[in-house]
């Protein structure tokens, strides 16, 4: 199937992306993160706050072994974690609906024009928050940024690992083209 070694994963390029999990309790969750980070090849997963880290068996039943393929980093305060990442050179968007949010299709789209290969990409971070309250005001604040899926049905608000697919699927693909 073409899959890539441990070892292989590791020295791999990977994408200038970086998801930050800002309080997501469920363990399951952490781990359905790690598993759809190692599946687009990004940089990096932040976990912040009550996330719980690896070595973690809760999280490996999700991950199946993407714990051990994935960087992460762990950060007591989100607030921290973001303005890490900026010092860094990230450009950092929170994803929660909000006034001036830009929906994820023109996010790619800058990113898209943007570059001229993926050696010029954005450095881009998501942050993804808490199962109910979202990503902290402080923390929405402090980023460069809002990305809202747009959604078409009665409820406003996917699971935290749905979401993290949707977002870094396309923003994957958009630092690949």
């Amino acid at each position: 199937m073409g899959r890539l070694s441990v070892a292989d994963y590791r020295a791999a390029d990977k994408l200038p992306l970086v998801v930050v999990l800002d309080n997501v309790r469920s363990q399951h969750n952490v781990g359905a993160v790690f598993r759809t980070a190692d599946a687009m090849r990004i940089e990096r997963v932040d976990l912040c706050g009550i996330c719980c880290c690896p070595p973690n068996q809760e999280l490996h039943k999700t991950a199946l072994g993407a714990e051990e393929t994935v960087e992460w980093r762990y950060f007591k305060d989100t607030l921290e974690a973001v303005r890490a990442l900026q010092a860094e050179g990230y450009t950092v968007y929170a994803v929660e609906q909000a006034h001036d949010a830009s929906t994820l299709e023109e996010v790619a789209e800058q990113i898209i024009n943007h570059q001229s290969s993926i050696i010029n990409c954005p450095k881009i971070a998501v942050v993804l928050g808490h199962e109910v309250f979202g990503v902290q005001q402080e923390v929405v604040d402090a980023c460069d940024g809002c990305i809202e899926i747009p959604q078409y049905g009665t409820k406003h608000s996917m699971n935290v690992s749905v979401t993290a697919g949707i977002v870094l699927y396309r923003l994957s693909e958009a630092l690949r083209s």
